[in-house]
């Protein structure tokens, strides 16, 4: 106490009345018609109250950032939650300038009068665009839009257009700065390459490669769709041997195909192109996912993408959820098919067809899927991929439900069919698409079949069997084999059957109609699968093929069929009471026959002695007739809504579908490589695709003039080695490879050792 006054204990303090709370990190204060934006005492915003554009701005900024949610963001700001996410969506799909009007009628501005219509029509026919109309009636855009669809409107057919005699996106050079006139050179004539899959080539504002700050700024505002790249002469370059694969990869048509399906992502600094090559020299780095991004340097990464940074994890994860919505995955997959069977026909004459299980431990309620190499039964999806007779892939289907090879091999044959034209095309497959009724189907299509016969069958004499051997792969490879003709389906289907005698005495029987080739060859052909299920192996682990893109998950088909659990337990339950009376008669034979004849001469004697077990086997065969009432009272399928328990959902497949094509392209890239490498290196069998590995991992310099970018790579381990990939870039360089983006020739070397 002091003068007689007493002092508060408990103040009743508040925040002024010009500072509203966002959360326990952001406020906003206003004063003076102007308003800040505070996140930890940082300013992250400041604007005048009356500029709608620049409140929006920092509406997304904090929800964009994480540092608020939607409905703190819009109790703040005095709105609506839709309000926010509708600000969110302009902003991604126009940037900032997007936010700059609002959507329909201005408030206090009249609509637009039915009378108007003969003016809006003249002027649309002098020529005026629908912006300058709505500026002299008063009126949106939107409105004109509309009054020109309801008047029926429709667009005189124009002329050719005239090309501009200054085009940025044609003389460019994406190494300077779009400010400057360019000058062409000779030797940039000479080349002519293509400009791109959109024709015009991304042109940059920024002259450092390692400052990008003018290109970032047009992106933000909406104005740059892709990054341009923009290198800068270095030496030593972490991972830029993997420029390497840029050939192969800019000839399987991925670019081109994903501008066809995609167009554009939206307004961004990291767009389509740029996305999907840092994917695909990701999945070629060995980087299995995004999050594995972490554990490098964006710095260095990106010099080898021609920028100056990499994406981030939550860039990446972004672009390939706005991929996946487009649901474009397997159109997608179409083109890239389409473009590998004109450049690879020629081993297209044996399609290898088979399913891979990948097994989900995630905490939702999948279908189950029997695991081959697990010897399980587990919740899973599959995918069936077609290999042609190199092992390489070239095309990947998403099963619904994880259906069987037998019923998903009609689906995957009609668009093998679109793709392949009338040729003619052998499909192997193994014992799990074995049916009698889908051999004739597949055969009426012009398809030819090879597989394994599956079930019992009476054994061949060994005298029967006939050495023979072909040269196929380079190498001549010999077999024990019977051949003769087969009936199936009662004499309906007849085929060729094969039996190959291995050394153990094991028969492996072999179907198929092809009886146009000679008997090793349709053996080597069907053993030839061990190439796809290596293809298999590899990718699970150098490429993490069963490594989970996406979390989300979506209904299942909610009138698909199932098997009954209640059906399962009442057979389960039948068979144990089949079980204890099978064990009840085999106790009362072995009475029966322990019988001692002089103390039970006759059959009543011994019922009477053992009478206590007969009633127990005349109770449990009470009990299986109840058992077998119970389960025919069931039915042994129901519709997948009528199981009990949390529903059945699948997991979203887009995303995983996308993700496998990019990993099925990256591997066709080294697959190229590696043939390419093999007249080179004599061990390529063997070593071949660690060589090209080591190559893509390897550290190079770059140099850029105006028309190239030069790569010389460090020597590898090796003398051999190294002349193995010296010659692999001599043949690199013949292919005239352009940098995806811009018009730098790419020429490959290898740096002699001092």
């Amino acid at each position: 106490m002091t003068n007689g006054q007493t002092q508060d204990l408990f103040p009743n303090v508040q925040n002024p009345k010009n500072t509203r709370v966002i959360n326990d990190r952001c406020l906003i204060r206003t004063q003076d018609d102007y308003s800040v934006v505070i996140v930890s005492g940082i300013v992250l915003a400041q604007y005048a109250s009356t500029d709608h554009m620049a409140e929006a701005y920092a509406m997304v900024s904090l929800v964009e950032q994480a540092w608020a949610d939607q409905n703190e963001v819009a109790r703040a700001f005095h709105c609506s939650v839709r309000t926010v996410r509708r600000h969110q969506r302009r902003f991604e799909s126009g940037g900032l300038a997007a936010l700059g009007h609002r959507s329909g009628y201005p408030e206090g501005r009249r609509r637009l009068a039915g009378a108007r219509s003969q003016l809006i029509l003249r002027l649309k026919a002098k020529g005026d665009s629908n912006r300058e109309i709505a500026r002299r009636v008063g009126v949106s855009e939107m409105a004109i839009r509309k009054m020109l669809r309801r008047l029926g409107w429709q667009e005189p057919s124009s002329p050719e257009p005239i090309p501009l005699p200054l085009d940025l996106g044609q003389g460019a050079n994406p190494n300077r700065s779009a400010l400057s006139t360019p000058e062409p050179t000779e030797a940039a004539g000479s080349m002519s390459p293509p400009a791109g899959p959109t024709g015009v080539l991304p042109t940059s504002l920024d002259t450092d490669p390692m400052n990008r700050f003018g290109d970032r700024l047009m992106a933000c505002l909406g104005l740059l769709e892709d990054a341009a790249p923009l290198f800068g002469s270095q030496t030593n370059v972490p991972r830029a041997g993997v420029l390497l694969a840029l050939p192969p990869l800019v000839q399987s048509g991925v670019f081109e195909c994903a501008h066809q399906i995609y167009g554009a992502i939206g307004p961004a600094f990291y767009g389509l192109r740029t996305s999907l090559l840092t994917l695909l020299l990701m999945a070629l780095w060995r980087i299995k996912r995004p999050e594995a991004l972490k554990e490098h340097s964006p710095q260095a990464l990106g010099r080898v993408l021609g920028l100056d940074r990499a994406p981030e994890v939550k860039t990446l994860r972004r672009k390939l959820a706005r991929l996946a919505a487009a649901g474009c995955a397997a159109q997608f997959g179409q083109a890239l098919a389409q473009r590998r069977v004109a450049s690879r026909g020629e081993t297209l004459g044996f399609l290898y067809v088979d399913g891979h299980v990948r097994v989900y431990h995630g905490q939702h309620r999948l279908p189950k899927a029997h695991v081959a190499r697990m010897r399980l039964s587990m919740p899973a999806t599959s995918d069936y991929w077609v290999n042609d007779s190199a092992g390489d892939p070239l095309l990947v289907i998403t099963a619904e439900a994880n259906a069987g090879l037998a019923k998903m091999l009609p689906e995957v044959l009609k668009q093998v069919r679109t793709l392949l034209g009338k040729r003619r095309v052998t499909v192997v497959f193994d014992r799990g698409g074995f049916s009698p009724k889908l051999f004739q189907q597949i055969l009426a299509t012009g398809f030819d079949i090879l597989t394994y016969r599956k079930g019992r069958r009476p054994r061949i004499p060994r005298k029967r069997f006939q050495p023979c051997q072909t040269r196929l792969g380079g190498t001549v490879t010999q077999y024990l084999l019977a051949d003769q003709e087969v009936r199936l389906l009662k004499g309906k289907l007849r085929l060729r059957q094969l039996t190959r005698l291995a050394e153990d005495g094991h028969q492996t029987p072999i179907l198929t109609s092809r009886r146009d080739l000679p008997a090793a060859q349709v053996a080597y052909w069907m053993f030839n699968r061990w190439r796809q299920e290596n293809f298999f192996k590899y990718l699970r682990e150098e490429y993490a093929l069963d490594a989970l893109a996406d979390h989300a998950v979506v209904p299942d088909d909610a009138t698909r069929e199932v098997p009954n659990p209640a059906w399962a337990a009442a057979d389960a339950r039948l068979r144990q009471a089949y079980a204890h009376l099978e064990r009840l008669q085999a106790e009362y034979g072995l009475e029966a026959s322990n019988n001692i004849e002089s103390r039970r001469r006759t059959m009543r004697g011994f019922k009477i002695a053992h009478g206590q077990l007969g009633e127990s086997i005349d109770k449990a065969m009470q009990q299986v007739l109840l058992r077998e009432k119970q389960r025919a009272a069931l039915p042994k399928r129901i519709p997948l809504k009528a199981l009990p328990g949390d529903p059945v959902v699948k997991l979203a497949p887009e995303r995983k579908h996308l993700t496998n094509l990019l990993k099925m392209v990256a591997y066709q890239a080294e697959s190229d490589l590696l043939r390419a490498v093999t007249p080179h290196y004599r061990r390529a069998d063997e070593e071949g695709r660690t060589l090209i590995q080591s190559a893509l991992a390897n550290a190079a310099d770059l140099q850029v003039t105006e028309s190239e970018l030069r790569v010389t790579l460090a020597p590898l381990s090796s003398p051999h080695r190294t002349r193995a990939i010296a010659a692999l870039c001599e043949e690199l360089n013949q292919l005239v490879t352009v940098f995806p983006g811009s018009r730098l020739r790419l020429l490959f070397a290898v740096r002699q050792i001092s």
